[in-house]
């Protein structure tokens, strides 16, 4: 889905889903950019021919899968990003802060899901953030209302979805 059409969307979702959303988009993006390079890279291998200066054709095969190989490791990471996605359920409403919460700070708003950056929906930074990262484990099983310190700031649990 684009940008643009998640934009026209707007009225009929939530925060909390045109956050899901982009971050859907910013991983079919960055697949989309892993299978070109991968093609790319395999089309170079297969035109890569034997020259009478073996040690340089040898030297361009090893880099060539030395892409081939940085490549496949992004596509599973990739991959591993469309699980966790899988798993957030935007119906799901809790008091603590878990996988797919939507939590507003005295500082910033969160999106728990991947780390993706941030993202900006109706004018107001959001951060799409993973469990794994230190401010999600942080936020992690807290509470409205409840307070936590990260980079020696204090920061207050504003809201929920």
């Amino acid at each position: 889905m684009e940008i643009s059409e998640l934009l026209l969307l707007h009225y009929t979702m939530n925060t909390k889903e045109i956050t899901y959303n982009l971050c859907k988009t910013y991983v079919d993006k960055r697949l989309e950019t892993i299978e070109e390079i991968i093609s790319s890279n395999q089309k170079a291998l297969q035109s890569e021919t034997k020259s009478s200066a073996g040690d340089k054709h040898e030297t361009a095969r090893a880099m060539l899968q030395l892409e081939m190989e940085k490549a496949g490791q992004q596509l599973a990471s990739i991959s591993q990003m469309r699980l966790i996605l899988a798993k957030i359920d935007l119906k799901n409403s809790s008091k603590n802060v878990h996988l797919g919460s939507l939590v507003s700070t005295n500082k910033a708003t969160y999106f728990l899901s991947i780390s993706a950056g941030q993202f900006m929906v109706a004018n107001k930074p959001i951060f799409a953030i993973s469990l794994s990262s230190p401010i999600g484990k942080l936020l992690l099983g807290k509470k409205e209302n409840e307070e936590f310190v990260f980079n020696g700031q204090l920061f207050k649990i504003t809201s929920i979805e």
